[in-house]
């Protein structure tokens, strides 16, 4: 997982810490929005996914690019997130995050090569698969999403809680301040020192010239 995404989640639990604080207006007290967030891998052919870019690659007569030959990630179909994302909803008291089980990760090389193998049967031609190396700051393997001393089981067989330490919402607040005030200004540094800042364990791992 990114930087950013772990800043989104510390900014869910922010807001979600404010919503319990909802002043009443002309003695009516408004029902408070849950706010929290859940956290997966990628999401077989919905935007972004890599069996688009494949599926076009394929109909263009190739190649396929991919990475790294090692490279691996955690897939879920649209369906089964879309009921596991409700169902953590459902859950939520606020603030939560939740993380889904994305099973065993798969080779992204072995995925190319299955629609490759798919595309091509029956059919007198050959699509190369490509290696173009990985990029700056990817990953070859993403971490464990379920991990026994971080997470907590809920009544749901696929959908944990994290236990993640994170900062306190005074820092979330103050930090997510110096955000905004650094992308305004379009401060990379500052913007790094934010990232530093709240997301335990990051370092900048390329930056990327103008």
């Amino acid at each position: 997982m990114g930087a950013s995404k772990r800043v989104a989640e510390l900014a869910c639990q922010f807001v979600a810490s404010q919503a319990q604080h909802i002043q009443a207006v002309d003695g009516i007290l408004p029902v408070p929005t849950k706010f929290s967030a859940v956290r997966f891998g990628n999401v077989l052919d919905s935007a972004g996914s890599v069996v688009p870019l494949f599926r076009k690659q394929i109909a263009e007569g190739g190649p396929l690019t991919v990475t790294h030959e090692d490279v691996t990630r955690f897939f879920m179909t649209i369906p089964e997130a879309s009921q596991l994302v409700i169902q953590a909803s459902a859950m939520s008291t606020g603030g939560e995050v939740f993380l889904l089980d994305m099973g065993e990760p798969v080779r992204v090389y072995d995925l190319a090569k299955r629609m490759v193998e798919l595309a091509t049967r029956n059919v007198d031609r050959e699509i190369e698969i490509k290696i173009t190396g990985l990029r700056p700051g990817e990953k070859l393997y993403e971490e464990l999403l379920v991990d026994a001393s971080s997470s907590e089981e809920t009544a749901h067989q696929k959908i944990y809680k994290s236990i993640e330490r994170g900062p306190s919402v005074e820092k979330i607040s103050q930090q997510l301040e110096l955000l905004t005030n650094a992308l305004t200004e379009q401060d990379l540094d500052a913007v790094l020192a934010v990232l530093q800042g709240l997301v335990e364990g990051y370092q900048e791992n390329c930056r990327t010239a103008n």
